[in-house]
């Protein structure tokens, strides 16, 4: 089994997001769904033994920016982000999100 693990970032605090909403998909099959913690990450997505095969990682970054007290146009620019990856056998996926009201970056992490 593989595992897996996120931390969310607010690019222009320079500050860990918290209360970021987050799904988790297997195809169209929802797994998870939880929030980031004071720190951005969201330790209980670790918990989930994970199957080799594609996965998508959903995060409402909008509404996150929205009660961050930003004052930002309808419609959002990016409302939620989809990260779509792939895990492989026994393998662990840090999988972080950078994150602006107009902009965001990805990588596969440690």
């Amino acid at each position: 089994m593989s595992s897996l693990s996120t931390h969310v970032l607010n690019t222009v605090s320079g500050r860990p997001a918290s209360a970021v909403q987050i799904r988790l998909f297997a195809g169209n099959t929802l797994l998870f769904t939880g929030e980031t913690n004071a720190d951005g990450r969201c330790p209980e997505i670790r918990e989930l033994e994970l199957k080799a095969g594609q996965y998508r990682l959903e995060f409402e970054i909008g509404a996150y920016f929205q009660q961050q007290g930003m004052n930002l146009p309808e419609p959002l620019f990016l409302d939620v982000v989809p990260i779509v990856f792939g895990l492989g056998e026994a393998m662990h996926a840090h999988v972080p999100l950078l994150a602006a009201p107009y902009s965001y970056s990805t990588y596969r992490g440690s």
